[in-house]
């Protein structure tokens, strides 16, 4: 049931598996025809289905099809080209006792995603235990370098649907780094198009905090957030809440409907030397797009180069 153009587009998208598992008996003109017209059919040709494709017909009016098929006892099947969408999955679920249709549009709930929380876990203890000489390199190293200023640093991010939590760091600027930010956009500008900010020769780096950033040893601390449940050891990078809060795409936003993590195909591609924040966001959609379990450990594998020989890095 729909329109004729929906009706043959529909029947050439059938493989051949479907074409020999059922018999179509008729096709009903969901514009033209009359809900008794339907019935007739159905009763002329001994109806086992109605499915229905029509994306144009109003609510309605699909709910008088389905009452007729209900009265006869006849399955209906409703397309999802009902409610067109560009992204998202369509699957069913139920709540509260009612039958749900679900656009989803990032990944559904799988073994992989269980076998992904368990990688992040036992994954990032294993990564603190291994690279503790760094942490004690990096405390060290910044307490002569900088000393009386604290050894970590913290900033308000946005995390999983933009729910705030405070990233651990080790820190790489000066004390009042953040409070100088406005000045040095001011003065120096930003290399990135869009509301991340970074610069290749940021003044606010002190010389050992550059080199814990080359080699992105200043991460390591947010190794924490992963046991926490608030990072993935793979995700899109978690941006600072006020840099959030100045995106203007509400497409861009689509980033934050995965957990962040500590490394990405930003990442792996290049990392700083990317420049344009809608290619930034590209990658991140694209991995979200395209996760899987495996997707993630090509990532980790490709990010381990990145980091030993400081690629992009800045």
């Amino acid at each position: 049931a729909g329109r004729p153009d929906e009706v043959k587009n529909f029947c050439s998208r059938l493989t051949d598996d479907e074409i020999g598992s059922i018999k179509i008996v008729g096709q009903f003109n969901l514009e033209k025809g009359t809900i008794f017209d339907l019935c007739q059919m159905i009763d002329q040709t001994s109806t086992e289905r109605v499915v229905v494709l029509s994306q144009d017909a109003d609510f309605g009016r699909i709910t008088q099809l389905v009452e007729a098929c209900e009265l006869q006892g006849v399955e209906t099947w409703i397309g999802t080209s009902l409610l067109p969408t560009k992204i998202s999955r369509p699957s069913f679920d139920s709540m509260g006792g009612e039958g749900m249709l679900v656009f989803r549009s990032t990944p559904d709930f799988s073994w992989q995603m269980v076998a992904k929380n368990v990688i992040d876990r036992v994954g990032a203890l294993g990564v603190m235990l291994a690279s503790l000489p760094l942490w004690l390199f990096a405390y060290v190293g910044i307490k002569l370098a900088s000393p009386g200023a604290p050894v970590l640093f913290r900033q308000e991010r946005a995390g999983l649907y933009g729910k705030k939590f405070c990233i651990l760091k080790f820190r790489t600027m000066v004390p009042n780094a953040e409070e100088q930010l406005a000045k040095v956009k001011a003065e120096i500008g930003n290399e990135v198009d869009g509301p991340a900010f970074k610069l290749d020769e940021d003044p606010r780096i002190f010389p050992f905090g550059a080199f814990l950033r080359k080699y992105s040893i200043d991460e390591l601390p947010q190794l924490i957030n992963v046991l926490k449940g608030e990072m993935s050891l793979v995700g899109p990078r978690p941006l600072p809440v006020h840099e959030i809060e100045a995106i203007s795409k509400s497409a861009h936003r689509r980033r934050l409907s995965m957990k962040p993590g500590l490394t990405c195909l930003w990442q792996i591609s290049g990392r700083s030397n990317i420049t344009d924040f809608e290619e930034w966001v590209q990658l991140d959609t694209r991995y979200i797009d395209n996760w899987s379990i495996w997707e993630d450990i090509r990532i980790l594998i490709k990010t381990v180069p990145a980091v030993l020989f400081g690629k992009g890095a800045k």
